[in-house]
C-alpha cells in the first residue's frame, strides 16, 4: 500500500466519524510547532520559524490538549526543527499512547543524536526528511555545505533500523525539473525511501526571497511531475497533482490542516497568520471557513499547498465514484 494501513484506517474512521456527527469541517491533520528554534535558516522558511528562543517552546501537555482539542487522526510534528525540542521523547511516546501518527519534519541533522537509539521504530511514526534538490541546490536552499551528504546518511541509517522514511521537496521558481526527476531517482535507488512528497512553493506573509511561484508556473511543472508520478513513489495523490496541474479545480480546506504553535492557533491556516489564540473554540467558531474557502484573497491567489487541497481531493471523492476507485488502486499500488 502506499500508506501503512492503519494510517489509511484511521482516515477512514476520522471521515465516518464525523460524517455521522454531521460535521462538513474537521481536522485531518495537526501541524504541531511546538518551538521556533532551528539549526538552520533556509531560504524559503519564515523568519519565526528559525530564529525563536528555546525557552518559548511549548510544554508537552499544552501540545497535547491541542492534539486532543482538534482530535485530527495524524501529527505533524515540525517547527522550528523538532529534534532540537527537549521533550521529543515523551511527545511522541504521549502521541503514540494516543493511537495518533506521527509524521517527524526535519532536516535529519540530528537523528543520530536525538532520533536513534532514543525513539524506537513505531509503526506511527514516520521520519520525514526535507530535501529540496540534489547536493548543491540543496545545500544553497538551507544556507549550508554538507546538509544534503549528512541527510542521505541520516535516511540510509533510519532505514536500515527499520524507520519509515519519506521525504519532503518543495517545488521553488528555480527549481530544475531535470534535477527533481534525478532526485526522485536517487531517493528510489539509492535511498529506498517508503515515499516522496512534492508541493508547490508559496510565500509566507514574512518570507521576502523572490523564489517562489506563480498559478502559471506551478501548473507547468507541476504537469511534468504529474508524469513523473507514473514511476516514482509520491505521497501526493493524482488528483491533487492534477489540481496542482491546472487539469482540475478545489476550493480550499484550510480547516483541515490546524496549525498549533508557541503563539497558539494561527488562523486562518498553516501558511496565513491573521489571529493567534490558546483557545481551540475560539479559534474554530471565530474563523470565516466560507470566506477562506474561497481563494477569494489576495494572499490566495498563487496557493496551491497540498495542505490546504489533498483533504479538497477527499472530500469530493463523494461526488465522482470513478475518482474514489482511482483512489483506492493509487494507494494499494504504492
Amino acid at each position: 500500500m502506499r500508506f501503512p494501513a492503519h494510517i489509511t484506517t484511521d482516515m477512514v474512521r476520522l471521515q465516518v466519524r464525523n460524517a455521522l456527527r454531521g460535521n462538513k469541517r474537521y481536522p485531518f491533520v495537526l501541524m504541531l510547532e511546538p518551538l521556533w528554534t532551528c539549526n538552520l535558516a533556509c531560504l524559503g522558511c519564515s523568519v519565526e520559524r528559525h530564529t525563536g528562543k528555546l525557552a518559548d517552546r511549548l510544554p508537552v501537555d499544552t501540545c497535547l490538549q491541542a492534539l486532543d482539542d482538534c482530535g485530527a487522526a495524524a501529527v505533524s510534528l515540525c517547527g522550528g526543527e523538532p529534534t532540537v525540542y527537549p521533550e521529543l521523547k515523551e511527545l511522541i511516546d504521549r502521541i503514540i499512547v494516543r493511537r495518533k501518527h506521527i509524521y517527524l519534519c526535519t532536516n535529519a541533522l540530528l537523528l543520530d543524536r536525538r532520533v536513534f537509539g532514543n525513539i524506537p521504530p513505531h509503526r506511527r511514526l514516520t521520519i520525514n526528511v526535507h530535501l529540496d534538490g540534489m547536493r548543491e541546490t540543496h545545500d544553497y536552499v538551507v544556507d549550508r555545505a554538507g546538509v544534503f551528504d549528512k541527510a542521505v546518511e541520516m535516511m540510509r541509517e533510519a532505514k536500515a533500523l527499520g524507520y519509515h522514511v519519506i521525504t519532503n521537496t518543495t517545488v521553488y521558481k528555480e527549481t530544475d525539473i531535470e534535477e527533481l526527476e534525478e532526485l526522485c531517482e536517487f531517493l528510489t535507488r539509492e535511498v529506498d525511501v517508503d515515499g516522496m512528497l512534492l508541493s508547490p512553493g508559496y510565500q509566507y506573509e514574512s518570507v521576502e526571497e523572490d523564489i517562489f511561484l506563480t498559478g502559471l508556473d506551478i501548473e507547468r511543472k507541476f504537469r511534468r511531475v504529474l508524469e513523473l508520478s507514473d514511476r516514482y513513489r509520491f505521497t501526493s495523490s493524482p488528483l491533487f497533482l492534477e489540481f496542482a496541474a491546472g487539469l482540475r479545480d478545489y476550493r480550499c480546506s484550510p480547516w483541515s490542516t490546524v496549525t498549533f504553535t508557541p503563539m497558539g492557533w494561527k488562523g486562518p491556516c498553516y501558511l496565513i497568520q491573521k489571529t493567534h489564540t490558546f483557545d481551540w473554540n475560539e479559534f474554530w467558531n471565530g474563523t470565516d471557513w466560507d470566506y477562506w474557502e474561497s481563494r477569494t484573497d489576495a494572499l490566495c491567489q498563487n496557493c496551491k499547498m497540498h495542505s490546504g487541497f489533498e483533504a479538497s481531493a477527499v472530500m469530493e471523492l463523494r461526488r465522482s465514484p470513478r475518482d474514489l476507485v482511482r483512489m483506492a488502486k493509487w494507494n494499494l499500488a504504492g
